[in-house]
């Protein structure tokens, strides 16, 4: 267990180095998604409420050196509104200014400091770099998830001259995975889509030790069709991957293939060419979904399950065309969270997905961290998370 903002007893007048993600998206300088920001406040709100002297550390994008667009201004106005009390914001994230906006806070103010990825001593977790970071604070809470499986300046190098305990998100966030993983109410089941094995090889591997099932869906399910011996037609395979998809395939019954799949021209044709056995694909054809079939026998599944953890999409989802069973999927565990089971959606994709059908709130816990999810899931330490102090 790590220690939390909860265990720390006196925050008066105390200067707080909070790293958050608010990497959000923007459009012409105007946030069109807030939900990291809002997935803050209750971190802030505390820190404020106890008279701390909140700082805030963020990055926005992939910039490469000091990139005006990519400026944190619209996420102070923003933050500024959300909090009812103006959030200064200073142009450095290091020096002379920095520590001068910091010396004339008051109690329960916030300061947010310019994008932390302006300086590329930040991805390169130089340790002068985060000494100089750490200088303007006492303690340092980490409360961005999504960036925790990178060992950065500002998620793991200030741990170094710091306190560090971790924010209620991140708590949340390594609580409901961690017990997930660890003491899971049974059924346990894991969903897992994605376009390629390779990216999710640790995942499967990992949870196939501690699930009862493990759905398989997306574009990895034509490598495992293919080691089965079927001709997949124009669907997505990875060659190099067919041997170790038979090695799981030969691991015992936990594993679960869809039973039919929809097929198509390509991506982006805007209708689908019918459903087929995974042995039957066209040799002209892409399988691009999961069918209703397997949309069921998912849903069955999903029925007797009291834990599901679900990262990566059924299918093509951003096209309409081929976005029936990743729709289906969430509102078979919309379904599960109403009846009670414990339900963890993880991973870019499929949080997308669960927000474009309006059932993020049915779920119990949808993660903020994309490829963090991902490394917990694959049961590897994250340094943004074993930099920070245990209980």
């Amino acid at each position: 267990m790590k220690k939390t903002i909860k265990d720390l007893s006196d925050l008066k007048g105390k200067r707080v180095l909070v790293r958050v993600d608010f990497n959000v998206p923007l459009k012409e300088g105007r946030i069109t998604d807030d939900t990291r920001i809002r997935a803050a406040l209750p971190t802030i709100e505390h820190l404020r409420q106890k008279g701390a002297r909140v700082i805030l550390v963020s990055h926005l994008g992939r910039p490469k050196g000091v990139t005006e667009n990519l400026r944190l201004d619209p996420i102070a106005k923003r933050l500024s509104e959300l909090l009812k009390n103006e959030v200064k914001k200073v142009e450095d994230s290091v020096g002379a200014s920095v520590k001068a906006a910091v010396d004339s806070m008051k109690e329960g103010e916030v300061l947010l400091l310019e994008n932390i990825r302006f300086y590329p001593e930040e991805e390169k977790n130089d340790p002068e770099f985060a000494k100089k970071l750490a200088e303007n604070a006492d303690i340092f809470v980490n409360d961005a998830f999504g960036t925790a499986h990178r060992a950065h300046a500002s998620t793991a190098g200030v741990a170094k001259f710091l306190p560090a305990v971790a924010g209620f998100l991140m708590q949340k966030e390594i609580e409901t995975m961690g017990k997930a993983l660890e003491k899971p109410e049974r059924p346990f089941v894991a969903i897992i889509g994605g376009a390629k094995v390779s990216s999710k090889i640790g995942v499967i591997e990992n949870l196939l030790e501690k699930v009862d099932y493990l759905v398989l869906g997306g574009g990895m399910i034509f490598t495992f069709y293919r080691a089965q011996g079927y001709s997949t037609g124009k669907s997505l395979v990875e060659e190099d991957k067919i041997e170790l998809a038979k090695k799981l395939l030969a691991s015992g019954d936990k594993l679960v293939l869809p039973v039919d799949v929809v097929i198509g021209d390509s991506i982006e044709a805007d209708h689908a060419d019918g459903m087929v056995p995974p042995a039957n694909i066209p040799s002209d054809k892409i399988g691009l979904d999961i069918g209703p079939k397997s949309a069921a026998q998912i849903a069955e599944i999903l029925s007797k399950a009291k834990t599901v953890i679900w990262n990566g999409p059924m299918g093509v989802f951003e096209n309409p065309a081929f976005a029936a069973g990743t729709e289906e999927v969430a509102k078979a565990l919309a379904a599960a969270t109403a009846r009670g089971a414990v339900t963890i959606v993880g991973g870019g994709d499929s949080v997308a997905a669960v927000e474009k059908m309006k059932v993020a709130d049915k779920m119990t816990h949808v993660s903020t961290g994309g490829g963090a999810s991902l490394e917990f899931l694959e049961g590897l330490e994250l340094p943004g998370v074993a930099c920070l102090e245990d209980k």
